[in-house]
C-alpha cells in the first residue's frame, strides 16, 4: 500500500475524453473495493473515478464542505446530521474489522485473545506477550517475551468507530473510558494514518497489535487473530465468520445503518461493518452531473461488481436493499428546480 502519510488517490490513466469523471474522499476501510470498482467501470460504465482516502473523519468534512462529489464513511452519520448537512447516506459493501500483530513465530489465526485480553492490551495493562493470561489462553504457542506496542488511527476513523464500539460493548471500563468514537483518547500506544498506515506499522513492529479492515491484512499477508465472541466460541477470522455476522444485518433503519458489532452466533465474527457514501440532496447546478455519474457508479457496482467485493472478502448487499437504495435516490437527491436527478 501507499504512504499512510498522504491521501490515496486512484483514477483511470489514459481514459478517453467521452469519460464522466467523480471524486470521493473518506474512509479507508472500503478503499481496495472501490479502487477495483474503478478500474473495471472506466470501460463498463464510463466513468473514471478518483477517490482519496483520507480517513472518515475527512470525508465527511468534504462532503459537508461540498469540495468532492461524495463523501464516505464507516460511522454512519445520525439522522439529526444528515439532515442538518442535507446529505443521504446509503450502504455499499459490509466487511470485517480484524486484530493484526507481529509475533516472531506465531502464524496467521494461531493466537487467540478474549475481549478482555483485547481491551486490556489496547489499555497498556499487558506489558509483555508472555503475560501468564495471555499464555494461559494459548499453551500450544510459545509466545515472545517482547513488550506489547498497540496501533491505533491517528486520524478520525470509522475503522476506530467500529473498533471501539466493539471494546465499549464487551467492556464497561472502555465504555466509560476513551469511549467509542472516530476518533478517541487512546491509552496507550502508537498512531498510523489510513488504514494502511496501520497495516504498515504492524508489519514494521515486532511485538505491535492493530486493526484494520480485513482486506488490508489479507493483501498484505498480515498475522491475523482468533476472538471469542458473544456466543463465547474462538472464532477465525474469514468468509465463513463474516458472512454470518453480515445475513443478520436489519437495514430497516434510518440511513441504512445495520449494527452489525458483537452480534451471537457460534460462527459469528464479532466486529463486522457496513461502510457508507454521503450524497448531498441538494447539489448545485454545477454539481447535478457528478451527483448524477456518483449514483450511475455505484448502481454500475451494485449490479456487476459483487464478485469483485467477494475476491476482497467484502459482501455484496442483498439485491433487495440495492433497489431499496435506488428508490432513496430518486425520492431524496433533487436539482435546483426539485427534479429527481436520478430517473433509470
Amino acid at each position: 500500500m501507499g504512504s499512510a502519510a498522504l491521501p490515496v488517490a486512484f483514477a483511470a490513466t489514459g481514459a478517453s475524453a467521452q469519460q464522466a469523471t467523480i471524486t470521493g474522499a473518506g474512509a479507508s476501510f472500503p478503499r481496495p473495493v472501490y479502487e477495483r470498482w474503478a478500474q473495471a467501470a472506466r470501460e463498463g460504465a464510463g466513468i473514471q473515478l478518483n477517490y482519496q482516502s483520507i480517513g472518515s473523519g475527512g470525508g465527511i468534512n468534504q462532503i459537508t464542505n461540498r469540495t468532492v462529489d461524495f463523501g464516505a464513511s464507516d460511522a454512519p452519520l445520525p439522522t439529526a446530521q444528515l439532515a442538518e448537512r442535507k446529505l443521504m447516506q446509503f450502504p455499499t459493501v459490509t466487511g470485517a474489522i480484524v486484530l493484526i500483530v507481529n509475533l516472531p513465530g506465531v502464524a496467521t489465526d494461531a493466537l487467540k485473545l478474549t475481549p478482555e485480553l483485547v481491551v486490556d492490551l489496547f489499555m497498556g495493562r499487558i506489558a509483555r506477550w508472555n503475560d501468564a493470561r495471555i499464555a494461559e489462553l494459548n499453551r500450544d504457542l510459545r509466545l515472545p517475551p517482547v513488550p506489547v506496542s498497540p496501533v491505533y488511527r491517528a486520524d478520525a476513523s470509522g475503522t476506530t468507530f467500529g473498533f471501539t464500539t466493539y471494546l465499549s460493548r464487551v467492556s464497561d471500563t472502555w465504555k466509560n473510558g476513551p469511549g467509542a468514537a472516530t476518533s478517541v483518547q487512546w491509552p496507550a500506544g502508537n498512531g498510523a494514518r489510513g488504514n494502511e498506515g496501520v497495516a504498515n506499522a504492524v508489519r514494521n513492529t515486532p511485538g505491535s497489535i492493530g486493526y484494520t479492515e480485513n482486506a488490508y491484512a489479507t493483501v498484505n499477508r498480515l498475522t491475523t487473530t482468533q476472538l471469542r465472541n458473544k456466543s463465547g466460541k474462538f472464532v477465525k477470522p474469514e468468509t465463513k465468520t463474516f458472512s454470518a455476522a453480515a445475513a443478520q444485518a436489519n437495514w430497516a433503519v434510518p440511513g441504512f445503518a445495520a449494527d452489525l458489532i458483537d452480534l451471537n452466533g457460534d460462527d459469528t465474527w464479532p466486529i463486522v461493518s457496513p461502510t457508507f457514501i454521503l450524497l448531498p440532496i441538494n447539489p448545485a447546478a454545477d454539481k447535478v452531473e457528478g451527483s448524477r455519474n456518483t449514483m450511475k457508479f455505484f448502481d454500475w457496482a451494485f449490479k456487476n461488481g459483487g464478485q469483485i467485493a467477494e475476491r476482497l472478502e467484502y459482501f455484496p448487499l442483498p439485491a433487495s436493499v440495492q433497489n431499496q437504495i435506488r428508490a432513496a435516490w430518486a425520492r431524496e437527491v433533487k436539482t435546483p428546480d426539485g427534479a429527481a436527478i436520478w430517473t433509470a
